[in-house]
Order: structure tokens, then sequence, then C-alpha cells
């Protein structure tokens, strides 16, 4: 595994603010001095959307756990190696699976925070969108991140400062980080050092991601990503075979429900297995019998809970190939107008030329039109189906197609 000055090569700025603050809590820990100015308890990552910020916070951590005696954030020894695989028992990594993050679960944060470290110099929480954070779930950290436990760190990560994105109080007692975009390179390089990939899958993957890390991750390792990466670019070919394109959107959306379905039904059966077991179920006794009775409350909010993961990643999915639809109209425009650029998707070149001797400039900004209005559409609650087929409407009158 590549060390935390590798990994965090392509931004020479978040490099060595991470491995300086990590050098200051390594002497911190050791009692050989102060915690010092480079160093704090809590801290806010931010950047565009996959720019990497929690590939940042990640690499944090393990800077923060290792055990080499030499090199901080080595990459070799074992607490390295777990942080990274997400595996450590001083790091808690909360990736919100819900639209928001509510009070509950930074509750439970608390108690986390609370705890000593056990094999590690430090106690560390993640933050994944705390840009999510409801404002009572800001509330509720707000003490642990003012007094935070001498031995814990939080690592928020959020899109940007804004308070439109994070709470302004939050962020006065938060350290700022700013992550940029990654060079295509340094993805690469990531994509084969954390998944085996092959360099041109790799690269495949960080181009047609538009270099947000995350989903290029998706894309190189889920063969269900793929599939749903090239159904929707051959939506822009099926616009010309008259209900051909209706029926494929009807197809990729059915497919996207069932994807959905396989990731949450073992997720959600298990949840809801923890929860009657804690509720009694299967015990004997009155009392066992009273609790069960009682829990209808709990069982109906995680039921509300499950519904809304569900929903967010379906929303989610379309969101993403609708992007990858955007890129493809993108590619399109930039070959009609001759424009000596890079393009989103290489390997569907023939396609995007296809488009640009059919549809022309003004048809192609329509296409691009209506695809970001249907991603509008859906982001307020429209039906998917009827927000897809929507826009597949405009597209034809934009591509002509009678």
């Amino acid at each position: 595994m590549n060390s935390v000055a590798e990994r965090l090569s392509d931004s020479p700025t978040v490099r060595d603010t991470v491995l300086q603050a990590a050098s200051a809590a390594r002497a911190f820990a050791r009692g050989q001095a102060g915690l010092g100015s480079a160093m704090a308890h809590a801290w806010i990552i931010t950047g565009p959307p996959g720019s990497g910020r929690s590939v940042a916070a990640v690499a944090f951590a393990a800077a923060l756990q290792c055990s080499d005696p030499d090199e901080v954030g080595c990459g070799r020894c074992r607490d390295c190696r777990d942080v990274v695989a997400g595996a450590h028992t001083d790091v808690l990594h909360i990736v919100p699976a819900g639209l928001s993050i509510g009070i509950d679960d930074m509750r439970d944060m608390r108690s986390e925070a609370a705890k000593l470290p056990t094999v590690a110099p430090w106690r560390i929480i993640i933050i994944e969108d705390a840009d999510r954070l409801t404002g009572p779930a800001a509330d509720a950290i707000l003490k642990v991140v003012e007094e935070p436990p001498e031995r814990t760190v939080i690592l928020l990560c959020a899109p940007s400062i804004d308070p439109e994105d994070f709470s302004p109080t939050l962020r006065s007692r938060c350290r700022h980080l700013y992550v940029p975009y990654p060079s295509v390179d340094k993805i690469v390089a990531l994509l084969i050092d954390d998944t085996g990939a092959s360099p041109e899958n790799a690269r495949l993957a960080a181009i047609a991601s538009g270099r947000h890390i995350g989903r290029a991750r998706r894309l190189v390792s889920d063969p269900a990503a793929q599939q749903r990466r090239a159904a929707a670019l051959n939506l822009a070919e099926m616009v010309f075979h008259r209900d051909e394109a209706f029926k494929a959107a009807t197809g990729f959306l059915k497919n996207v429900d069932k994807q959905v379905k396989e990731m949450s039904d073992d997720e959600d059966a298990t949840e809801l297995t923890t929860l009657e077991r804690s509720l009694g179920k299967g015990g004997r006794g009155k009392g066992t019998q009273k609790a069960m009775d009682g829990s209808a409350g709990a069982l109906s909010d995680l039921e509300k809970a499950q519904k809304t993961r569900r929903n967010r990643r379906k929303r989610d999915f379309i969101d993403l190939a609708l992007v990858d639809l955007t890129g493809l109209y993108r590619d399109a425009l930039m070959i009609s107008t001759g424009a000596a650029v890079d393009l989103t998707h290489p390997d569907f070149e023939g396609l995007s030329r296809e488009l640009a001797e059919k549809v022309g400039m003004p048809g192609l900004v329509e296409c691009l039109d209506a695809v970001s209005a249907a991603r509008h559409h859906i982001s307020v609650n429209v039906t998917p189906t009827i927000a897809v087929d929507g826009m597949l409407g405009r597209i034809r009158l934009a591509c002509q197609v009678s």
C-alpha cells in the first residue's frame, strides 16, 4: 500500500498539512511536546464532489494511527493497512445512508467519541457528507467538538464551508482543510493501489467519472455500475429508433430498482433482526411480550429509515446515469465545434461523433438542457419515470426524430 505522502502527493498543501499535524500528534502522544498549532482535535475537510475528501480523511487517520517508529503514515504497518481497509478498532467511519444525518446518529457518535483508544494513540471519528447534518444533529456534536476528549480526533467531510453546506457555529470550532480535484494520473494510481485494476481500466474509470474518486472506484470494480453507465449512454442511440428509447429507459429504471433491492434486502433484514432482538423477540415471559407489544414505534422508525435509504440510492443511481449522459452530449458538442479537448467517454467516441453529425450544435445544446432539467426534476421528487420520459421527449425533438 502507498504511504500517506504518496496517496496525497497530488496536493502538496494537503499532504504537508496532514503530515505536519500527524507528526505533532505523535510527539504529543509520546509526551515529547504539546499538541501545538499544527494539530487540532476537530477538522472539516472540504472539496468538490469526487475530489477525495474521504480519501484525505482516511489518509489523515492512517497517519495519526501509524505505528512505524520512523515514518509517519508509512502505509506498511498494520495500523495503516487496517485504517485504509476500514478495519481499525479505533477508527469509526460514518457514511450516511439517508438523505440527512439525524440527532440520534450523532448521540451515538458522542458515545463513541468519549471512549478511549484501545490499540492506537487516537480515537478517530470520520463523518462523511457532514453537510447532511440536521440542525439538531450539528448541535448534538457541538459539545464534543468544543471540548473533545484528549485522545479523540473528529474529521468532518463536506462540500464546502458555505452556511448552506455546513453549520457556521460548528465550522468556527474546526480547523479547515481544502482538497482540490486530483489529476487523472493520481486517480489511476489510487485505483491500481486500492483495487488492483489494470492501468487501462483505471484510466478509463478516472476519465469517465469526471475525476470523481468514489465513482471511479465503483466503475472499475462494480459490474453493476458499469452496466448502468452503458445503459444510460446507449439511450442517446435509442432515441433514433422510435419508441425503443422509452422501452430502454423503462428497462433501465427497472434494473435500478432491482439493484437497489439486491443491495438493500440483506441490510434491511439484518437491521430488523438486530432491532427485534434488542426488543426481546424470541424471549419468554410477560416482560418480553410487553416490550414487543410496545415496539411498534421503533419498528416504524426503522421502516421509514430503510425506505429513505432505498429512495436515496435509487435517486443517486439515476442521477449518476444522467451525469454520464450529459458527458456524452458534451463530447458530441465538443466534436461538433472542433474543440481540442479530451472526451469524457473515450470508449463511446463513435457514438459521440454520430451525434455530432446527426444533431448539430443547437440540437446538442437542447439535449444538454433536457438532461439538466430531468436531474432537477428528480432532485425535487418528481417520479423518475415521468422525469426521464419527459427528457427523452425533449431529446427526440432536439434530434428532429419523428
